[in-house]
């Protein structure tokens, strides 16, 4: 019997079915017919076939011939015979439930779904407590992408028939879809009860655990996913990722490699393994695994951009062989992108433009608290000139998420849409100028901007460097990260605004700055906060050298990557090896915001890491009343540190090079009462700051798009070169 037929076919056969001459046509027919479902359930489905085929050749209005010759043929894969069959049936016997179902299943095979719908709809008119009808209506709908309409007929089903497993289970993978994810979490808790050895409803649950942030819960469900299946790649590979979100980086890197002791050429786990590796701080190895990554799967466009974020982490990478290799990811990219679809955007220079920004980090993330205060003062100060949207390519969301979005025209989840659609998303919403806010960071969707679905393209906030990427025409930056000699570092166009390419948003908590700890305490403490990755080798032997010089002073570090002991320890034992006390040490791992902003308050002199200057450290410690010491380096990435610093009016802690470093930290260390006067000061200093103006930002950066609009508008009417630099002052281009 198909399992598609959920209702008998014609009944038992009565004895001797199989077997007997027919006396007359129609009694002949009817035999035929019970000879024919004598032989399925006897296995012999083609020999049932052909009885079927002599009984409609006798008596073509035999419904039931019909249908049982239609479900053998829809067993065997020919849907387009069996749905002949269907037709028939129905038409000798409209009011069977059973064969509009089967008519539908048939359409389904063929891709047919409207039809399919519309026989199922039929079936259920007939049969309201047809279960099995309303779930395949659902999935006929789930083909469609209609999942809302799915939800309600999975659901239907249940309420007819509340234990019917397939529907529970499809009923919730549309949940998570629809990103209902605590229903679709109680959908599988419902599943696991009925059958708690399903590890696919396990893997399944720890995903939406993880999407949650309930990750030592995903945790479990992997875990006992992968004990009762130990094969189970989907799971291995899903715990290691959920171990990676909880900074448990020694263990996701076990993880990783078991899914490569079970399938050794999988692209996918190398590229993980290559970002527990990095965030261990063993940045050979990741480039390594990253490069296994791409020979393995050559467009891998994910491992590319990690391989590209890596190198910016090494001092020695000169800066010529680190645009050749953005290029090489944008020459994949294009090569991988269809032709770019021809626009219709109005070249009209001065109406009211779309803004759309791309990001998976609108949330409580740097790149959510540098712009949100921007979104807020670009609504207040561009109304009726600038409308924004945002595509944001992640799930999770927060207060930081919640505000931003209350500045938005519109907001479009990205994380789950395909380049092709999101890319299509952009062109229906006729955006005029997209912005990428993710770089070659985790979760960019710079795929998208390949495919060209809006006018102007820029590249600005989340990432210090090149994209590499042909289609992304502007670049922002300011005079001071981007001097004008490193250009030739960009395959895109700069755009440069007067001050800051950068502006925080103040914090909305209720901390003060405090006195300056070594007043009390009698040495200085020095720190970073900033991502253990960013310290390497050099930037250790430099602040040993400052703790050396500047007697019984302490340094403070800060980081996810911390929260492992045998982090901290191989942390300890790299000063230590520079001949720094670990007494002298103190390592933390993550800590909530508040707590993290507080622990300022135990500092008196940060230290900015390079080439990877800090950012969001800089500005978080500028607000808390400290300083921070950076190194002015030749890339537009070492160079956000002398950005910041000059926009806060704090010059003098710019150092030229590694001696004088040095030589500031022992002067800035050794004059307690000016650092004490300074920390009083620092934050309404910041606060006047270009650094935490967004008015001020704000109206500047409109400028600057509407004058990449209006060059772009003149070329539409009238193509012409385009200048390598667009400059914007004083709220002019």
């Amino acid at each position: 019997m198909s399992a598609l037929e959920p209702v008998a076919k014609a009944g038992e056969p009565t004895a001797g079915a199989a077997s007997g001459a027919p006396l007359n046509p129609g009694r002949s027919a009817e035999q035929l017919l019970e000879q024919g479902m004598a032989l399925e359930q006897q296995g012999q489905p083609e020999e049932a076939l052909l009885r079927y085929d002599s009984a409609i050749a006798l008596m073509p209005e035999l419904a039931r011939a019909h249908f049982n010759r239609g479900t053998i043929l829809l067993d065997r894969g020919d849907a387009q015979q069996a749905l002949e069959a269907f037709t028939k049936a129905v038409q000798y016997k409209p009011d069977s439930a059973g064969a509009h179902f089967n008519l539908g299943a048939a359409y389904s095979r063929l891709d047919q779904h409207e039809a399919a719908m519309s026989a199922y709809r039929q079936a259920l008119s007939l049969k309201p407590d047809f279960a099995e009808a309303e779930m395949a209506l659902g999935a006929a709908l789930e083909e469609q992408g209609r999942d809302e309409e799915a939800v309600r007929s999975y659901r239907r089903a249940l309420e007819i028939q509340p234990g019917y497993a397939e529907a529970q289970d499809k009923l919730a993978y549309s949940l998570v879809r629809l990103d209902q994810f605590d229903e679709a979490a109680a959908c599988f808790r419902r599943i696991l009860v009925r059958d708690p050895h399903n590890v696919e409803a396990l893997n399944s649950l720890g995903l939406l655990l993880n999407i949650k942030g309930q990750f030592h819960e995903a945790v479990s469900q992997y875990r006992l996913a992968v004990k009762l299946k130990p094969d189970f790649l989907a799971a291995h590979g899903n715990l290691g990722n959920v171990l990676m979100d909880l900074h448990q980086f020694s263990d996701a890197a076990a993880s990783y490699h078991r899914v490569l002791e079970l399938n050794p050429d999988s692209a996918d786990a190398y590229n993980n393994l290559g970002s527990a590796f990095k965030d261990l701080g063993d940045l050979d190895k990741a480039l390594a695994s990253y490069r296994k990554a791409m020979t393995l799967k050559p467009d891998l466009l994910v491992a590319h951009s990690n391989l590209l974020m890596v190198q910016n982490y090494l001092s020695e990478q000169p800066p010529q062989e680190l645009v050749e290799e953005a290029r090489r990811f944008g020459e994949t990219a294009a090569r991988l992108a269809p032709p770019v679809e021809p626009l219709d955007n109005s070249p009209m220079p001065d109406r009211c433009l779309r803004i759309g920004i791309v990001s998976a980090d609108l949330s409580a993330h740097p790149v959510g608290y540098f712009i949100e205060s921007i979104l807020a003062a670009l609504v207040a100060e561009a109304a009726g000139r600038l409308e924004l949207f945002a595509y944001a390519n992640s799930s999770q969301s927060d207060e930081v998420t919640a505000r931003i979005k209350s500045h938005l025209q519109g907001w479009h989840p990205a994380h789950d849409q395909s380049d092709e659609s999101l890319a299509q998303r952009i062109r229906d919403d006729r955006i005029d100028i997209l912005i990428d806010l993710s770089g070659h960071t985790g979760g960019n969707r710079l795929p998208v901007f390949e495919r060209r679905p809006a006018p102007v393209q820029i590249s600005w906030l989340g990432y210090f460097a090149t994209t590499g990427v042909p289609s992304i025409d502007y670049l922002v930056a300011d005079p001071w990260t981007l001097p004008s000699q490193l250009e030739q570092h960009f395959t895109e166009k700069i755009l440069r605004l007067p001050e800051t390419r950068l502006c925080f948003t103040p914090p909305t908590l209720d901390l003060n700055t405090g006195p300056l700890p070594a007043l009390a305490n009698g040495y200085v403490t020095f720190a970073c906060f900033n991502a253990l990755p960013k310290m390497g080798d050099a930037v250790v032997a430099l602040w040993a050298r400052i703790l050396q010089a500047v007697p019984g002073s302490r340094l403070h570090l800060m980081a996810s990557q911390l929260s492992e002991a045998s982090t901290r320890q191989t942390t300890l034992e790299r000063f230590m090896a520079h001949g720094i006390d670990a007494t002298r040490l103190l390592i933390q791992g993550p800590m909530p915001r508040i707590k993290y902003l507080q622990t300022y308050q135990r500092v008196d002199i940060a230290l900015d890491p390079f080439p990877y200057t800090g950012g969001t450290t800089t500005a978080e410690a500028l607000w808390m009343g400290v300083p921070v010491l950076t190194l002015a380096g030749n890339t537009f990435l070492s160079r956000q540190g002398v950005g910041l610093l000059m926009n806060a009016g704090l010059s003098e802690w710019i150092a030229s090079d590694a001696d004088d470093y040095v030589k500031r930290a022992v002067a800035h260390a050794g004059d307690l009462q000016k650092l004490s006067a300074l920390r009083s000061s620092l934050r309404p200093q910041v606060m006047a700051s270009p650094l935490f103006d967004a008015p001020r930002f704000a109206r500047h950066f409109e400028a600057a798009l509407r004058g990449v609009w209006h060059r772009w508008c003149a070329q539409a009417r009238s193509p012409s070169p385009r200048p390598h630099i667009e400059e914007a002052r004083d709220g002019k281009i």
